[in-house]
């Protein structure tokens, strides 16, 4: 009998847990969506708590302990092209250092590594050995210009209301940035608004093209979208439906299904999901302009601002809307 009522009260126990437990998860979801920004302030940290890096080897594997600004100098000679303005390679060197910081407090799905080297996960690293292995002479000029960039900068960061913010960053925006949620969905961020920047246009990273004969192009949408159906013969088979309020595409329509601008990026390997798409003959053809999400701060751009006297805070306070760079203590 004694079991029994223990087995009763326990039953009833859970029955009364239950919606408590939903309620409080649904309810954590909510105050997750609607928080605009993590609570990382930087007001909690000293710039040595960040002493060294757990840096992951997506190659082999490897876990290697790098000091923080020996990584960041990597990152930069990797992300940014040394020619750069010196102005332009500061604003790199903050922007990879926020970055770094907010996932080594944030935390990144790396295991017993804090960051890794991929640029499609984290951000792009290279060597010292193996980047001046890369570069023309005068190979250690080109090194110190990093160098003095990252020194010029040590222990600053970019902050939004004393937080850290995410640092996103790419190549070159195509002349305006993007809305986070356009790219990977979710909460907009009141730091990542889109803006303009003038001269993107005189890079080499600002247009491109990808054609794809009709077969082609068939076949790639095919794989991802069993029930794709097209008549390329038809007027206004292939159509731009919306456009982003950085200029990308939104919603493009091609034939019988409608995709988002980031899928199609992905699907046929653009650099950009700013594009227009037309028929070419018996060829699809895709002018692309930009390089990269178009999320944060454009390196073209910053590098642009640059040379029309810009500082790399002025330029970090561009592209990262109502920002500071704040010094750790």
């Amino acid at each position: 009998m004694k079991k029994i009522t223990i087995y009763i009260i326990t039953i009833v126990g859970i029955c009364f847990l239950i919606p408590i437990f939903f309620t409080v998860k649904f309810k954590i979801q909510e105050i997750i969506e609607e928080k605009e920004i993590p609570e990382l302030s930087i007001e909690k940290y000293a710039y040595s708590d960040f002493g060294t890096i757990k840096l992951l080897h997506n190659s082999t594997g490897e876990i290697e302990e790098i000091p923080l600004d020996e990584y960041i100098a990597e990152v930069v000679s990797a992300e940014m092209p040394v020619n750069y303005e010196l102005e332009a390679l500061k604003a790199q060197s903050v922007a990879a250092r926020t970055y770094t910081i907010y996932k080594l407090i944030a935390g990144t799905p790396h295991g017993d590594a804090d960051i890794c080297d991929s640029a499609n996960c984290c951000q792009a690293w290279i060597s010292k050995e193996n980047r001046l292995a890369k570069w023309e002479d005068p190979k250690m000029e080109k090194w110190n210009k990093i160098v003095e960039a990252v020194n010029a900068t040590i222990g600053e960061v970019v902050t939004y209301d004393k937080n850290l913010i995410n640092a996103f960053f790419h190549s070159n925006s195509g002349g305006r940035t993007e809305n986070v949620s356009n790219v990977w969905g979710g909460t907009d961020l009141p730091y990542l608004n889109p803006v303009d920047t003038e001269g993107e246009e005189n890079y080499s990273q600002y247009s491109s093209e990808v054609v794809l004969n009709k077969d082609d192009f068939i076949n790639k949408l095919k794989e991802n979208y069993t029930n794709f159906a097209i008549n390329l013969d038809e007027e206004n088979c292939i159509e731009i439906k919306e456009l982003t309020p950085g200029g990308r595409v939104k919603i493009v329509r091609f034939g019988n299904i409608e995709i988002s601008g980031v899928d199609t990026r992905k699907i046929f390997n653009l650099k950009s999901a700013k594009f227009q798409v037309s028929r070419d003959g018996e060829n699809i053809k895709f002018n692309v302009i930009g390089y990269g999400h178009g999320v944060g701060l454009s390196q073209t751009g910053a590098d642009s601002l640059a040379k029309l006297g810009k500082n790399y805070i002025e330029i970090l306070t561009h592209f990262y809307t109502g920002t500071e760079v704040t010094k750790f203590n």
